[in-house]
């Protein structure tokens, strides 16, 4: 079945920056999405995009900020996440959605999900 593998978590100073990938197989490609978890927090959305890559969505708390791409031919997700702040301190998790052409944004459509990597922006 559908396996998606997440890397690049680190620990990262404020203002520095990563790239998160997400690496899926099983299936051909998604509206996938990256999420995050804070301790004690629930998991909220950060950005999506569609399986061609033309629709890209952010939160407003990382617009302008982060940045979701795919390469289609590797079957991967990334996000390229700039100016990072001690906030964006969180368990990263990639999503897929293979139902149909839609991108979803709410945690609970999502169908699969990685181990998720973390994120650790330190003041």
């Amino acid at each position: 079945q559908v396996q998606l593998v997440e890397s690049g978590g680190d620990l990262v100073q404020a203002g520095g920056s990563l790239r998160l990938s997400c690496a899926a197989s099983g299936r051909t490609s998604s509206s996938m999405g990256w999420f995050r978890q804070a301790p004690g927090k629930e998991r909220d959305f950060v950005a999506a995009i569609s399986k061609s890559g033309g629709s890209t969505y952010y939160a407003n708390s990382v617009k302008g900020r982060f940045t979701i791409s795919r390469d289609n031919a590797l079957n991967t997700v990334y996000l390229q996440m700039n100016s990072l702040k001690p906030e964006d301190t969180a368990v990263y998790y990639c999503a897929a959605y293979y139902y149909s052409d839609y991108v979803p944004v709410s945690a609970h459509e999502y169908e699969y999900w990685g181990q998720g990597t973390q994120v650790t922006v330190s003041a």
